[in-house]
């Protein structure tokens, strides 16, 4: 509209300068609506690994970067080490682990041809070790159960298995084996039956496989239990949760965390009450992200993870305006406390590090409580800042507590091993392969973090079992 246009409106009289301003109305309210809409859609496309907890894997172009080998630039250099590198050789073992040793004599002079059959020998001995596999094949024993009869009564007696002898086709090392190779090394059962023909020359078929790792799951039950009790009863622990799926239906694993323990548990839902299933009346500080399950935390009892943070603080600062000033004034404020916790990771400092934190708490402060109030300028970011004022107690946790980081990295490296699990499995087909596949995954991930063998803790769990006698625990 031109000012000629403008004021023939005018002209027009009242009545028609109301309807008009009345359609310019409507249509500016249509226009602001589109735009919200689009803006809410921008929000949506910028969200990525980097700026929030979409996984990698769900990014744009994921699928083709993986198919590139990544999204750096090639160096123009050959794989491999390059010329310079000192490299690193494998060391000779113990002389205690060399099963045979072999002598081997030079027969004639390498410069002259000389016979040297009869000369002793000299000088240092040049070691070649070769490791090798010997031939692989099951040990099958049967048991074979007489009968004798009773000259008294003259009835027959037949004989009873030992004790220690398994009542099923498999011993307790095969067991162990077979669900080493499913917990640990994450086959599928097909496979495990098709390595078991191939190397061990053992035919098993797919139930079999399946029928097994049900026993050690049921094996497993008291070492669950009481990886539960010390996980719940620890100082500080990190949970975490991701998707699963069991008969085809949505579910969820929880996972809780130390230093030393892996409990992971199958629920229904990401729900608060399965959270509160998953630490029962554990006094622990828990450190996680901010998923609104664990809200019913104490704020002083908990440990938000700047990690995530970070990545909300970077979402922010994509926005525009009065929303990208916050966001980056937020991304130096948790640099800032990177910065600080890594410099306490060298010097052990708690009070210098306490000296770093109280100036980034007045000034992380001051930022929430501006974008808090309610204005348009704040619109994008309000629910983020009064989140934070919420929980403010939990976002300094680790200042003042032993044992607690300021991240919740340890659960998500901890159920990382389970992700992948599930993808190749597609989770678990019913309730019971559900509890024995939170037993065995609780068990590989624990023996991870102990530098522990599987294997050798499963064989003792499936002895064990065969014997009736205490199933080891793994705490």
């Amino acid at each position: 509209m031109d000012r000629a246009e403008a004021e023939a409106i005018y002209d027009a009289g009242r009545k028609t300068c109301v309807e008009v301003l009345l359609a310019l109305a409507a249509q500016v309210e249509r226009l602001e609506g589109r735009v919200e809409r689009l803006e809410e859609e921008l929000r949506e496309l910028r969200r990525n690994s980097d700026n929030s907890s979409v996984p990698p894997s769900a990014d744009p172009g994921a699928g083709k970067r993986r198919h590139q080998g990544g999204q750096g630039k090639r160096s123009g250099r050959p794989p491999g080490g390059q010329p310079g590198h000192p490299g690193s050789g494998r060391g000779l073992v113990p002389i205690e682990r060399v099963d045979e040793v072999v002598e081997h004599l030079p027969e004639r002079c390498s410069s002259c041809g000389h016979s040297l059959a009869a000369q002793p020998a000299r000088g240092p001995i040049h070691r070649h070790r070769v490791v090798e596999l010997p031939e692989i094949a099951v040990k099958v024993s049967e048991h074979r159960l007489r009968r004798r009869r009773c000259p008294g009564c003259g009835a027959l007696t037949q004989a009873e298995l030992p004790v220690d002898a398994p009542r099923g086709r498999f011993g307790p090392r095969l067991c162990a084996a077979i669900a080493t190779l499913t917990a640990g090394f994450r086959l599928s059962r097909r496979q495990i039956a098709e390595l078991c023909s191939e190397l061990f020359g053992c035919e098993v078929s797919v139930g079999t496989v399946d029928a097994i790792l049900a026993r050690t799951g049921t094996a497993l039950a008291e070492p669950q239990k009481r990886l539960g009790e010390a996980v719940r009863g620890a100082d500080a622990l990190c949970v975490d949760e991701t998707g699963w799926k069991e008969g085809g239906e949505k579910r969820a694993l929880w996972g809780a965390f130390t230093e030393r323990a892996a409990l992971l548990r199958i629920a229904a839902g990401r729900h608060r009450d399965h959270a509160e299933a998953l630490l029962a009346e554990s006094k622990a500080i828990v450190s996680s992200d901010r998923w609104w399950a664990y809200e019913h935390l104490d704020p002083s009892r908990r440990q938000l993870c700047w990690s995530h943070l970070l990545r909300d603080f970077r979402f922010h600062a994509e926005g525009l305006a009065h929303q990208r000033e916050f966001g980056e004034a937020g991304l130096r404020i948790a640099e800032r406390v990177f910065e600080a916790w890594h410099e306490f990771g060298a010097e052990v400092d708690r009070r210098r590090l306490r000296r770093r934190i109280d100036p980034l708490k007045r000034e992380l402060r001051e930022l929430c409580e501006r974008a808090a109030r309610k204005s348009a300028k704040t619109r994008y970011h309000r629910g983020f800042a009064r989140n934070l004022l919420k929980a403010w107690p939990a976002l300094w946790t680790f200042v003042e507590h032993e044992g607690v980081e300021p991240t919740n990295n340890a659960a998500e490296r901890g159920l990382r091993h389970a992700v992948i699990y599930r993808k190749l499995s597609q989770g678990s087909r019913s309730k019971e392969g559900g509890r024995a596949t939170e037993r065995l995954l609780s068990a590989a991930i624990t023996c991870r973090l102990q530098g522990r063998s599987l294997f050798a803790y499963l064989s003792q769990v499936t002895a064990a079992s065969i014997r009736g006698q205490p199933v080891p625990a793994l705490t």
